[in-house]
């Protein structure tokens, strides 16, 4: 039986997300996937979708409820693999009692905004030019460790190097031989 992974996308959904399928191309044969747009998920249909009406389509309601529908959707404690607005949900849903496994964020935009982690296992990567990513101060504060990549931006996840760092950290987590200790007589 295939672990379940749960992909979240960042806030431009399939519209501008052709590389998500470099993702879900290299997890497929390994993990149950399921696959949200955040733009369906937070219910946001946009006559002039530009960056700045988006963004604040999400900030003004549309994080909530995505977030919402989320929960209501996702009973089965699964793996969460979550890019920049995407990431945001995910870790605030989890804090609002989403069964979540594990959690690997890349650029999670507003979680430098949050006082309380999610009770999991987290990767939390950024590029080292992202404007959005936490201080070093905030990551103290909740003792949650960063990944920060040289020399990207905040679209680091769009990167077919980042891509297969990603896509290598979650394969290694569900192709673990696990060895039971025997006890010798």
């Amino acid at each position: 039986m295939a672990e379940r992974l749960v992909v979240l996308s960042d806030m431009w959904g399939v519209k501008k997300g052709l590389w998500i399928t470099s993702y879900l191309g290299y997890l497929q044969q390994y993990y149950d996937i399921v696959f949200y747009d955040m733009q369906q998920l937070a219910h946001i249909d946009l006559t002039v979708n530009n960056e700045e009406n988006l963004h604040k389509a999400f900030v003004n309601g549309g994080i909530d409820t995505a977030v919402a529908h989320l929960i209501r959707k996702e009973k089965t404690a699964s793996h969460y693999l979550a890019f920049s607005t995407g990431g945001t949900i995910a870790w605030k849903a989890a804090l609002k009692g989403l069964p979540v496994k594990s959690l690997y964020t890349v650029s999670a935009t507003r979680i430098r905004e949050e006082n309380q982690k999610p009770d999991c296992p987290m990767n939390l990567i950024y590029g080292s030019n992202d404007s959005f990513r936490p201080k070093k101060e905030w990551a103290e504060r909740l003792d949650a460790e960063l990944e920060i990549i040289p020399n990207f931006g905040h679209e680091l996840y769009t990167d077919e190097k980042i891509i297969g760092k990603v896509c290598q950290d979650l394969l290694a987590n569900v192709t673990k031989v696990k060895f039971k200790k025997r006890k010798v007589v």
